[in-house]
């Protein structure tokens, strides 16, 4: 059976995370690369680190000390917005 919880961008695109809430998590997750349930919206969490995780490109190149941190920032944006959101 398919997964029903909405992804971050279906959210996003939605109305229902802002912009604001999208950076938030970023930086939350670069703040902490083991940060887990992040309240994304009213009623949602998104679990940050297993976003990255499961994109393994982007997890080696937030480990990458020597990489840009603005590549950093939009590949673990893009893991976000594919993160299925949970309802809380």
């Amino acid at each position: 059976m398919a997964d029903s919880s909405p992804t971050v961008g279906e959210l996003f695109k939605a109305k229902a995370v802002t912009v604001q809430q999208v950076d938030a998590a970023v930086e939350a997750y670069l703040t902490d690369l083991e940060a887990s349930a992040f309240p994304i919206a009213d009623g949602y969490v998104v679990d940050l680190d297993s976003a990255v995780a499961e994109h393994f490109g982007v997890s080696l190149l937030v480990s990458d000390e020597e990489a840009n941190t603005d590549l950093k920032r939009g590949a673990v944006r893009t893991a976000i917005l594919l993160a299925r959101a949970q309802k809380v």
